[in-house]
């Protein structure tokens, strides 16, 4: 294996965890219904849409890496 794909699972996994967190987080945080106007679940969800979308980013780069297709 590659370093550069190495990295990339790193940061795969790195970004899935985030994401993981970030939702674990929100979850919490409605359960306890303390965020009345919104705005501490609307940030997370947006974090967690940043997350989600760099480790589909990473994980693309990944695939076009190992099919001998990445520059």
């Amino acid at each position: 294996m590659e370093p550069m794909q190495t990295i990339l699972i790193i940061l795969i996994v790195l970004s899935a965890a985030a994401t993981l967190f970030v939702l674990v987080k929100g979850v919490i945080g409605m359960a306890q219904g303390k965020d009345v106007t919104g705005m501490r679940s609307q940030d997370l969800m947006r974090k967690r849409v940043m997350f989600q979308a760099l480790a589909i980013i990473f994980v693309v780069l990944l695939l076009l890496l190992a099919s001998g297709n990445g520059a």
